[in-house]
């Protein structure tokens, strides 16, 4: 009996047939690979773009800050503390630096505590208002060595009645002296000052009184036959130790408006009359008089 050869229980690849493929591998974790439209080499640039991005953020927030402080600067500084910013628009008028005049050597200001009767002691006529830029002086109030004589501030009073009743006035107070100055500039805007200066405040107190009252001065000027009280002129812009009672001529005008103003402060009295052919501006007249009582404060 012939022997058969012996076999075993492992399979024989058949001739011919390949080996099966490997597995594929795992998939990529797209948290830890780029996604494939954003390529690796860009990653530089973006950092550079975001860089820039924060930098223009940062300036713009800067910028924006300071434009705020800025802009709460402008609106609490006066338009005269702004070189830049015109103010012409306004209707102001362009003054000369003005300084109170110096006191004789040991006298005291008018309402410092050393000073009872509230007495100026500088110059009088120191003490006027110095005309604004370009305006052209009127010679004829300067007087005889700058005091104007008494006769010549009564002829701004309308009525003949009226002159002799405030000269009379002014001589029962013990008037001292009269300063005046006056201009015109160039829109035809004419302006004239007075300065009357007596003994005391308290004489001056009484004779203020008998020469306004609220709605309009006792006596009327020429020209503003009737008047009324000028309500838009800011009592904070007088000095606390000065009354001022301001005045519009009441409408319709005259050939010319006329506005008026009493103040009073210590020993002197002071008047500014300004007027116009057609009309008067308001704000330069209010910033003459408010001027000229902080020269009197």
């Amino acid at each position: 009996m012939t022997e058969q050869p012996q076999t075993t229980d492992a399979p024989v690849e058949p001739a011919g047939q390949r080996a099966p493929e490997p597995p594929p591998a795992p998939a990529p974790d797209p948290f830890t690979v780029p996604a494939p439209d954003v390529p690796p080499a860009a990653a530089p640039r973006n950092r550079r773009v975001l860089r820039a991005a924060l930098r223009w953020t940062a300036a713009v927030t800067v910028f924006a800050a300071l434009g705020v402080g800025s802009a709460y600067g402008i609106t609490r500084a006066d338009r005269t503390d702004l070189p830049g910013l015109a103010t012409a628009s306004d209707g102001r008028w362009a003054y000369p630096e003005i300084e109170r005049p110096p006191l004789p050597s040991g006298s005291p200001g008018p309402f410092d505590s050393g000073n009872p009767v509230n007495a100026h002691y500088a110059d009088l006529r120191a003490l006027l208002l110095p005309a604004p830029e370009g305006a052209r002086d009127d010679e004829a109030l300067r007087g005889a060595d700058g005091w104007l004589p008494t006769k010549d501030l009564l002829a701004l009073y309308a009525a003949e009645a009226d002159q002799e009743e405030v000269g009379q006035l002014l001589t029962d107070h013990g008037l001292r002296h009269v300063a005046a100055r006056g201009w015109t500039t160039a829109d035809g805007t004419r302006t004239r000052i007075y300065l009357l200066q007596f003994g005391t405040a308290e004489v001056v107190d009484e004779l203020f009184g008998a020469l306004v009252q609220y709605d309009s001065p006792v006596y009327a000027l020429d020209g503003a036959a009737e008047t009324a009280n000028e309500d838009d002129y800011p009592a904070s812009a007088v000095p606390a130790q000065v009354t001022r009672y301001a005045y519009d001529e009441a409408e319709p005008y005259g050939p010319e408006q006329v506005r008026q103003a009493y103040v009073q402060a210590g020993d002197v009295i002071g008047l500014v009359v300004q007027s116009r052919k057609g009309t008067a501006a308001a704000v330069p007249f209010q910033q003459t008089v408010t001027l000229q009582s902080e020269l009197l404060a």
